[in-house]
Protein backbone atom coordinates (compact mmCIF):
# COMPACT_ATOMS: atom_id res chain seq x y z
CA UNK A 1 0.00 0.00 0.00
CA UNK A 2 1.23 3.49 -0.92
CA UNK A 3 0.43 6.33 1.47
CA UNK A 4 -0.52 9.75 0.09
CA UNK A 5 -1.63 13.04 1.59
CA UNK A 6 -4.35 13.33 -1.03
CA UNK A 7 -5.93 11.06 -3.64
CA UNK A 8 -8.06 12.74 -6.31
CA UNK A 9 -10.37 10.56 -8.40
CA UNK A 10 -11.18 12.20 -11.73
CA UNK A 11 -8.98 14.50 -13.84
CA UNK A 12 -11.63 16.97 -14.96
CA UNK A 13 -11.51 20.72 -14.16
CA UNK A 14 -12.20 20.22 -10.46
CA UNK A 15 -9.89 17.25 -9.99
CA UNK A 16 -6.97 18.82 -11.83
CA UNK A 17 -7.34 22.07 -9.87
CA UNK A 18 -7.47 20.25 -6.54
CA UNK A 19 -4.46 18.04 -7.37
CA UNK A 20 -2.37 20.96 -8.64
CA UNK A 21 -3.15 23.15 -5.61
CA UNK A 22 -2.19 20.36 -3.19
CA UNK A 23 1.03 19.60 -5.04
CA UNK A 24 2.06 23.27 -4.92
CA UNK A 25 1.82 23.07 -1.14
CA UNK A 26 4.27 20.18 -1.15
CA UNK A 27 1.74 17.43 -0.49
CA UNK A 28 2.11 13.94 -1.92
CA UNK A 29 -0.75 13.64 -4.41
CA UNK A 30 -2.13 10.86 -6.63
CA UNK A 31 -4.56 11.70 -9.45
CA UNK A 32 -6.58 8.77 -10.80
CA UNK A 33 -8.27 8.94 -14.20
CA UNK A 34 -9.78 6.07 -16.19
CA UNK A 35 -10.15 8.05 -19.43
CA UNK A 36 -8.51 11.18 -20.84
CA UNK A 37 -7.17 13.99 -18.68
CA UNK A 38 -9.38 17.06 -18.84
CA UNK A 39 -12.64 15.24 -18.21
CA UNK A 40 -15.91 15.83 -20.01
CA UNK A 41 -15.41 19.60 -20.29
CA UNK A 42 -12.20 19.41 -22.30
CA UNK A 43 -12.79 16.23 -24.27
CA UNK A 44 -16.55 15.91 -24.84
CA UNK A 45 -18.15 19.11 -23.63
CA UNK A 46 -17.32 22.76 -23.14
CA UNK A 47 -14.18 23.11 -25.24
CA UNK A 48 -14.98 21.18 -28.45
CA UNK A 49 -18.51 22.60 -28.42
CA UNK A 50 -17.21 26.16 -28.13
CA UNK A 51 -14.75 25.55 -30.97
CA UNK A 52 -17.65 24.51 -33.18
CA UNK A 53 -19.76 27.43 -31.93
CA UNK A 54 -16.90 29.75 -32.96
CA UNK A 55 -16.87 28.24 -36.47
CA UNK A 56 -20.65 28.67 -36.70
CA UNK A 57 -20.40 32.27 -35.55
CA UNK A 58 -17.68 32.99 -38.12
CA UNK A 59 -19.95 31.59 -40.82
CA UNK A 60 -22.79 33.78 -39.58
CA UNK A 61 -20.56 36.87 -39.73
CA UNK A 62 -19.34 36.12 -43.24
CA UNK A 63 -22.89 35.72 -44.48
CA UNK A 64 -23.70 39.13 -43.00
CA UNK A 65 -20.67 40.83 -44.53
CA UNK A 66 -22.66 42.80 -47.10
CA UNK A 67 -24.11 44.88 -44.24
CA UNK A 68 -20.56 46.23 -43.80
CA UNK A 69 -20.01 46.97 -47.50
CA UNK A 70 -18.14 43.72 -48.13
CA UNK A 71 -19.26 41.57 -51.01
CA UNK A 72 -18.48 37.89 -50.45
CA UNK A 73 -18.77 35.24 -53.13
CA UNK A 74 -20.16 31.77 -52.60
CA UNK A 75 -19.44 30.52 -49.09
CA UNK A 76 -18.68 26.82 -48.65
CA UNK A 77 -18.68 25.38 -45.14
CA UNK A 78 -16.60 22.26 -44.41
CA UNK A 79 -17.78 20.86 -41.11
CA UNK A 80 -15.13 18.15 -41.14
CA UNK A 81 -12.41 20.83 -41.10
CA UNK A 82 -14.14 22.69 -38.27
CA UNK A 83 -14.35 19.39 -36.39
CA UNK A 84 -10.64 18.67 -36.99
CA UNK A 85 -9.75 22.15 -35.71
CA UNK A 86 -11.73 21.48 -32.53
CA UNK A 87 -9.88 18.20 -31.94
CA UNK A 88 -6.50 19.89 -32.46
CA UNK A 89 -7.35 22.53 -29.88
CA UNK A 90 -8.54 19.89 -27.41
CA UNK A 91 -5.30 17.92 -27.86
CA UNK A 92 -3.20 21.06 -27.35
CA UNK A 93 -5.03 22.02 -24.18
CA UNK A 94 -4.81 18.49 -22.82
CA UNK A 95 -1.05 18.61 -23.30
CA UNK A 96 -0.93 21.90 -21.40
CA UNK A 97 -2.59 20.23 -18.42
CA UNK A 98 0.44 18.12 -17.72
CA UNK A 99 2.61 21.15 -16.93
CA UNK A 100 0.35 21.95 -13.98
CA UNK A 101 0.52 18.31 -12.85
CA UNK A 102 4.29 17.86 -12.97
CA UNK A 103 4.48 17.11 -9.24
CA UNK A 104 1.39 14.89 -9.17
CA UNK A 105 1.55 11.12 -9.57
CA UNK A 106 -0.93 10.28 -12.32
CA UNK A 107 -2.50 6.83 -12.30
CA UNK A 108 -4.47 5.46 -15.25
CA UNK A 109 -7.29 3.19 -14.22
CA UNK A 110 -10.77 2.91 -12.76
CA UNK A 111 -10.85 3.68 -9.06
CA UNK A 112 -12.56 1.62 -6.40
CA UNK A 113 -13.01 3.00 -2.90
CA UNK A 114 -12.61 0.83 0.17
CA UNK A 115 -12.82 1.11 3.93
CA UNK A 116 -10.44 3.39 5.80
CA UNK A 117 -9.84 5.87 2.97
CA UNK A 118 -8.30 3.32 0.67
CA UNK A 119 -8.41 3.32 -3.13
CA UNK A 120 -7.54 0.63 -5.65
CA UNK A 121 -6.84 1.71 -9.23
CA UNK A 122 -4.63 0.61 -12.11
CA UNK A 123 -2.92 -2.07 -10.04
CA UNK A 124 -2.13 0.41 -7.24
CA UNK A 125 -3.41 0.03 -3.69
CA UNK A 126 -3.40 3.44 -1.99
CA UNK A 127 -4.41 5.20 1.17
CA UNK A 128 -4.70 8.90 2.01
CA UNK A 129 -5.75 11.22 4.79
CA UNK A 130 -8.08 12.91 2.32
CA UNK A 131 -9.81 11.74 -0.85
CA UNK A 132 -11.56 14.01 -3.36
CA UNK A 133 -14.12 12.45 -5.71
CA UNK A 134 -14.39 14.49 -8.91
CA UNK A 135 -15.74 11.95 -11.38
CA UNK A 136 -18.15 14.25 -13.24
CA UNK A 137 -21.25 13.26 -15.18
CA UNK A 138 -22.50 11.68 -18.41
CA UNK A 139 -25.48 12.40 -20.70
CA UNK A 140 -28.80 11.22 -19.27
CA UNK A 141 -30.55 8.35 -21.09
CA UNK A 142 -33.02 9.24 -23.81
CA UNK A 143 -36.42 9.41 -22.05
CA UNK A 144 -38.70 7.20 -24.14
CA UNK A 145 -39.16 3.84 -25.82
CA UNK A 146 -36.52 3.22 -28.49
CA UNK A 147 -34.11 5.60 -26.81
CA UNK A 148 -31.14 3.39 -27.73
CA UNK A 149 -31.50 4.66 -31.33
CA UNK A 150 -30.76 8.25 -30.28
CA UNK A 151 -27.41 9.95 -30.04
CA UNK A 152 -26.34 12.49 -27.43
CA UNK A 153 -23.80 15.29 -27.06
CA UNK A 154 -20.94 12.75 -26.83
CA UNK A 155 -21.84 11.02 -30.10
CA UNK A 156 -22.47 14.36 -31.80
CA UNK A 157 -19.02 15.70 -30.89
CA UNK A 158 -17.34 12.42 -31.87
CA UNK A 159 -18.56 12.61 -35.48
CA UNK A 160 -17.04 14.77 -38.21
CA UNK A 161 -20.17 14.39 -40.34
CA UNK A 162 -23.38 16.34 -39.85
CA UNK A 163 -26.79 14.89 -40.77
CA UNK A 164 -29.01 16.63 -43.28
CA UNK A 165 -31.78 16.79 -40.68
CA UNK A 166 -31.89 16.33 -36.92
CA UNK A 167 -34.24 16.47 -33.96
CA UNK A 168 -32.84 17.50 -30.59
CA UNK A 169 -34.90 16.49 -27.59
CA UNK A 170 -34.16 19.02 -24.87
CA UNK A 171 -34.12 22.80 -25.19
CA UNK A 172 -31.62 23.52 -22.45
CA UNK A 173 -28.07 24.81 -22.79
CA UNK A 174 -26.59 21.73 -24.49
CA UNK A 175 -29.47 21.19 -26.90
CA UNK A 176 -29.58 24.82 -28.03
CA UNK A 177 -25.82 25.03 -28.57
CA UNK A 178 -25.93 21.92 -30.76
CA UNK A 179 -28.91 23.37 -32.66
CA UNK A 180 -27.10 26.68 -33.19
CA UNK A 181 -24.06 24.89 -34.61
CA UNK A 182 -25.97 22.54 -36.89
CA UNK A 183 -28.32 25.11 -38.40
CA UNK A 184 -25.42 27.37 -39.43
CA UNK A 185 -23.77 24.43 -41.20
CA UNK A 186 -26.97 23.64 -43.11
CA UNK A 187 -28.66 20.94 -41.06
CA UNK A 188 -32.44 21.17 -40.82
CA UNK A 189 -32.94 21.28 -37.04
CA UNK A 190 -35.97 20.83 -34.80
CA UNK A 191 -35.77 21.26 -31.01
CA UNK A 192 -38.36 19.49 -28.85
CA UNK A 193 -38.71 20.89 -25.32
CA UNK A 194 -40.91 19.46 -22.55
CA UNK A 195 -41.36 22.78 -20.72
CA UNK A 196 -43.42 25.77 -21.85
CA UNK A 197 -40.29 27.61 -23.00
CA UNK A 198 -36.70 26.80 -23.87
CA UNK A 199 -33.90 27.39 -21.33
CA UNK A 200 -35.83 26.34 -18.21
CA UNK A 201 -34.45 28.19 -15.20
CA UNK A 202 -33.16 31.15 -17.21
CA UNK A 203 -34.78 34.59 -17.25
CA UNK A 204 -38.05 34.17 -19.16
CA UNK A 205 -37.45 37.18 -21.42
CA UNK A 206 -34.03 35.82 -22.40
CA UNK A 207 -35.66 32.49 -23.28
CA UNK A 208 -38.37 34.11 -25.40
CA UNK A 209 -35.96 36.36 -27.27
CA UNK A 210 -33.53 33.52 -27.95
CA UNK A 211 -36.41 31.39 -29.20
CA UNK A 212 -37.25 34.08 -31.74
CA UNK A 213 -33.61 34.57 -32.74
CA UNK A 214 -33.04 30.85 -33.35
CA UNK A 215 -36.34 30.59 -35.23
CA UNK A 216 -35.25 33.40 -37.56
CA UNK A 217 -32.10 31.40 -38.32
CA UNK A 218 -34.19 28.39 -39.30
CA UNK A 219 -34.35 26.32 -36.10
CA UNK A 220 -37.84 24.94 -35.54
CA UNK A 221 -38.69 24.94 -31.83
CA UNK A 222 -41.58 22.96 -30.37
CA UNK A 223 -42.33 23.53 -26.67
CA UNK A 224 -44.70 21.76 -24.24
CA UNK A 225 -43.89 18.49 -26.02
CA UNK A 226 -43.02 15.07 -24.59
CA UNK A 227 -41.18 12.42 -26.62
CA UNK A 228 -43.00 9.09 -26.38
CA UNK A 229 -41.43 6.69 -28.90
CA UNK A 230 -38.44 6.55 -31.22
CA UNK A 231 -38.19 4.01 -34.02
CA UNK A 232 -36.32 3.42 -37.25
CA UNK A 233 -38.24 3.88 -40.51
CA UNK A 234 -37.86 1.65 -43.56
CA UNK A 235 -35.64 4.23 -45.29
CA UNK A 236 -33.18 4.29 -42.38
CA UNK A 237 -34.41 7.61 -41.03
CA UNK A 238 -35.69 7.95 -37.48
CA UNK A 239 -39.28 8.65 -36.54
CA UNK A 240 -39.96 10.36 -33.23
CA UNK A 241 -43.46 10.28 -31.82
CA UNK A 242 -44.36 12.93 -29.29
CA UNK A 243 -47.30 14.36 -27.39
CA UNK A 244 -47.68 18.06 -28.20
CA UNK A 245 -50.04 20.89 -27.41
CA UNK A 246 -52.50 19.66 -30.03
CA UNK A 247 -52.14 15.95 -29.30
CA UNK A 248 -49.94 13.18 -30.75
CA UNK A 249 -47.56 14.13 -33.59
CA UNK A 250 -44.55 12.73 -35.47
CA UNK A 251 -41.16 14.10 -36.54
CA UNK A 252 -38.83 12.36 -38.99
CA UNK A 253 -35.10 13.06 -39.34
CA UNK A 254 -31.77 11.43 -40.16
CA UNK A 255 -30.59 11.76 -36.55
CA UNK A 256 -32.19 12.27 -33.15
CA UNK A 257 -30.11 13.54 -30.23
CA UNK A 258 -31.04 13.56 -26.57
CA UNK A 259 -30.06 16.61 -24.52
CA UNK A 260 -32.17 15.99 -21.44
CA UNK A 261 -29.63 16.62 -18.72
CA UNK A 262 -26.78 14.68 -17.18
CA UNK A 263 -26.31 11.98 -14.56
CA UNK A 264 -23.40 11.52 -12.11
CA UNK A 265 -20.54 9.15 -12.85
CA UNK A 266 -19.99 7.34 -9.56
CA UNK A 267 -16.83 5.45 -8.61
CA UNK A 268 -17.12 1.90 -7.36
CA UNK A 269 -17.08 1.17 -3.65
CA UNK A 270 -19.01 4.18 -2.35
CA UNK A 271 -21.08 2.03 0.02
CA UNK A 272 -17.98 0.30 1.42
CA UNK A 273 -16.39 3.70 2.00
CA UNK A 274 -19.52 5.02 3.73
CA UNK A 275 -20.40 7.65 1.11
CA UNK A 276 -24.13 8.35 0.89
CA UNK A 277 -26.18 9.29 -2.19
CA UNK A 278 -29.30 11.44 -2.38
CA UNK A 279 -32.60 10.43 -3.98
CA UNK A 280 -31.37 11.60 -7.42
CA UNK A 281 -28.21 9.51 -7.26
CA UNK A 282 -25.74 12.33 -6.52
CA UNK A 283 -23.21 12.25 -3.68
CA UNK A 284 -24.49 14.07 -0.59
CA UNK A 285 -22.20 16.89 0.54
CA UNK A 286 -22.31 19.73 3.07
CA UNK A 287 -21.41 23.38 2.39
CA UNK A 288 -17.70 22.47 2.51
CA UNK A 289 -18.26 19.54 0.10
CA UNK A 290 -17.57 16.91 2.77
CA UNK A 291 -19.36 13.62 2.19
CA UNK A 292 -20.83 11.37 4.89
CA UNK A 293 -17.48 9.54 5.10
CA UNK A 294 -14.72 11.25 7.17
CA UNK A 295 -11.90 12.57 5.01
CA UNK A 296 -13.76 12.09 1.71
CA UNK A 297 -15.00 15.05 -0.35
CA UNK A 298 -16.97 15.31 -3.59
CA UNK A 299 -16.74 18.24 -6.01
CA UNK A 300 -18.15 19.09 -9.43
CA UNK A 301 -21.01 17.43 -11.29
CA UNK A 302 -20.92 14.32 -9.11
CA UNK A 303 -22.49 16.23 -6.18
CA UNK A 304 -25.18 17.87 -8.36
CA UNK A 305 -25.01 21.29 -6.66
CA UNK A 306 -23.92 23.28 -9.74
CA UNK A 307 -23.09 21.32 -12.88
CA UNK A 308 -20.65 23.71 -14.53
CA UNK A 309 -16.93 23.26 -15.13
CA UNK A 310 -16.00 26.57 -13.50
CA UNK A 311 -18.14 25.65 -10.48
CA UNK A 312 -16.11 22.44 -10.09
CA UNK A 313 -12.88 24.47 -10.12
CA UNK A 314 -14.31 26.86 -7.54
CA UNK A 315 -15.32 23.95 -5.30
CA UNK A 316 -11.79 22.58 -5.61
CA UNK A 317 -10.43 25.84 -4.20
CA UNK A 318 -12.75 25.55 -1.21
CA UNK A 319 -11.83 21.92 -0.50
CA UNK A 320 -8.13 22.78 -0.89
CA UNK A 321 -8.40 25.50 1.76
CA UNK A 322 -7.58 28.32 -0.63
CA UNK A 323 -10.85 30.03 0.32
CA UNK A 324 -13.86 29.28 2.49
CA UNK A 325 -16.39 30.44 -0.12
CA UNK A 326 -16.68 31.61 -3.71
CA UNK A 327 -18.82 34.26 -5.32
CA UNK A 328 -21.85 33.91 -7.53
CA UNK A 329 -21.40 31.54 -10.46
CA UNK A 330 -22.37 32.74 -13.97
CA UNK A 331 -24.05 30.53 -16.58
CA UNK A 332 -23.53 30.99 -20.32
CA UNK A 333 -25.20 29.66 -23.47
CA UNK A 334 -22.96 29.89 -26.56
CA UNK A 335 -25.69 30.25 -29.14
CA UNK A 336 -26.00 33.03 -31.72
CA UNK A 337 -26.62 35.39 -29.98
CA UNK A 338 -24.99 34.40 -26.69
CA UNK A 339 -26.93 34.35 -23.42
CA UNK A 340 -25.54 34.75 -19.92
CA UNK A 341 -26.92 34.99 -16.41
CA UNK A 342 -25.54 35.48 -12.91
CA UNK A 343 -27.20 35.95 -9.55
CA UNK A 344 -30.95 36.37 -9.19
CA UNK A 345 -33.58 36.98 -11.85
CA UNK A 346 -36.37 39.49 -11.30
CA UNK A 347 -38.84 36.58 -11.08
CA UNK A 348 -36.89 34.58 -8.49
CA UNK A 349 -37.89 36.49 -5.34
CA UNK A 350 -40.21 39.20 -4.05
CA UNK A 351 -39.00 42.77 -3.70
CA UNK A 352 -36.74 42.65 -6.75
CA UNK A 353 -36.81 45.07 -9.66
CA UNK A 354 -35.03 45.12 -12.98
CA UNK A 355 -33.79 47.70 -15.44
CA UNK A 356 -33.06 46.84 -19.06
CA UNK A 357 -31.07 48.60 -21.73
CA UNK A 358 -30.90 47.47 -25.39
CA UNK A 359 -27.68 46.82 -27.24
CA UNK A 360 -28.97 49.35 -29.76
CA UNK A 361 -28.24 52.11 -27.22
CA UNK A 362 -24.53 51.28 -27.36
CA UNK A 363 -22.24 52.76 -30.01
CA UNK A 364 -19.87 49.78 -30.09
CA UNK A 365 -22.77 47.37 -30.66
CA UNK A 366 -24.11 49.56 -33.46
CA UNK A 367 -20.69 49.84 -35.10
CA UNK A 368 -20.12 46.08 -34.90
CA UNK A 369 -23.57 45.26 -36.26
CA UNK A 370 -24.56 43.45 -33.05
CA UNK A 371 -27.38 45.71 -31.87
CA UNK A 372 -29.79 42.82 -31.28
CA UNK A 373 -29.82 42.13 -27.56
CA UNK A 374 -30.10 43.66 -24.11
CA UNK A 375 -28.57 43.86 -20.65
CA UNK A 376 -30.88 43.50 -17.65
CA UNK A 377 -29.74 44.39 -14.14
CA UNK A 378 -31.71 43.08 -11.15
CA UNK A 379 -31.64 45.02 -7.86
CA UNK A 380 -33.29 44.82 -4.45
CA UNK A 381 -35.16 47.39 -2.36
CA UNK A 382 -31.83 48.77 -1.09
CA UNK A 383 -30.84 49.33 -4.74
CA UNK A 384 -28.08 46.72 -4.43
CA UNK A 385 -27.27 44.81 -7.63
CA UNK A 386 -28.18 41.15 -7.09
CA UNK A 387 -28.42 39.75 -10.62
CA UNK A 388 -27.72 40.32 -14.29
CA UNK A 389 -28.97 38.71 -17.49
CA UNK A 390 -27.55 39.39 -20.95
CA UNK A 391 -28.64 38.45 -24.45
CA UNK A 392 -26.26 39.56 -27.19
CA UNK A 393 -22.74 39.57 -28.55
CA UNK A 394 -19.98 38.76 -26.03
CA UNK A 395 -22.48 38.07 -23.25
CA UNK A 396 -20.11 35.39 -21.95
CA UNK A 397 -17.42 38.03 -21.39
CA UNK A 398 -19.65 40.79 -20.03
CA UNK A 399 -21.24 38.55 -17.41
CA UNK A 400 -17.95 38.23 -15.51
CA UNK A 401 -17.96 41.99 -14.93
CA UNK A 402 -21.50 41.70 -13.59
CA UNK A 403 -20.45 38.86 -11.27
CA UNK A 404 -17.70 41.03 -9.77
CA UNK A 405 -20.16 43.90 -9.28
CA UNK A 406 -22.59 41.60 -7.44
CA UNK A 407 -19.87 40.03 -5.27
CA UNK A 408 -18.54 43.51 -4.38
CA UNK A 409 -22.00 44.57 -3.19
CA UNK A 410 -22.35 47.51 -5.56
CA UNK A 411 -25.52 49.58 -5.49
CA UNK A 412 -26.98 51.08 -8.64
CA UNK A 413 -25.80 54.51 -7.51
CA UNK A 414 -22.20 53.39 -7.02
CA UNK A 415 -22.22 51.55 -10.33
CA UNK A 416 -23.71 54.52 -12.18
CA UNK A 417 -21.55 57.26 -10.67
CA UNK A 418 -18.27 55.59 -9.70
CA UNK A 419 -17.65 53.06 -12.49
CA UNK A 420 -15.87 54.25 -15.64
CA UNK A 421 -16.12 52.05 -18.73
CA UNK A 422 -13.99 52.38 -21.85
CA UNK A 423 -15.75 54.12 -24.73
CA UNK A 424 -16.85 52.81 -27.10
CA UNK A 425 -17.27 49.39 -25.50
CA UNK A 426 -19.99 46.90 -24.71
CA UNK A 427 -19.15 47.12 -21.00
CA UNK A 428 -20.75 50.57 -21.04
CA UNK A 429 -24.11 48.81 -21.27
CA UNK A 430 -23.91 47.72 -17.62
CA UNK A 431 -23.08 51.22 -16.38
CA UNK A 432 -25.68 52.73 -18.72
CA UNK A 433 -28.37 50.44 -17.34
CA UNK A 434 -27.60 51.50 -13.77
CA UNK A 435 -27.52 55.17 -14.74
CA UNK A 436 -30.94 54.91 -16.37
CA UNK A 437 -32.72 54.10 -13.09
Amino acid sequence: MTQYDLIVIGAGPGGVEAAALAARRGLKVALVEKDLAGGTCLNRGCVPTKCLCASAERLHEIRSAEDFGIVVGEVTAHYDKAHARAREIVDTLRGDLFSSLADVEQIQGEARLGEGNTVFAGGHFMKARRIIIATGSRPAPFPCEGGELAGNSDTFLASAILPGSAVIVGGGVIGLELASIMCEFGTEVTVLEFCREILPGFDSEIARRLNKALSRRGVKIITSAKATRLREASDGRLTLEYEGKKGPAILTAEKVYGAVGRRPVLPNGLAEAGVQLDSRGYIVVDSSFRTSAPGIYAIGDVNGTCMLAHAASAQARIVSGQTDCVGCVPSVVFTIPECASVGLTAESAEGLSAVKIPYGANSKAMAAGTADGFVKIVYNEQRQVVGCQILGAHAADLISEAAIIIDAGYTLDRLASFTVSAHPGLSELIQQAAASV
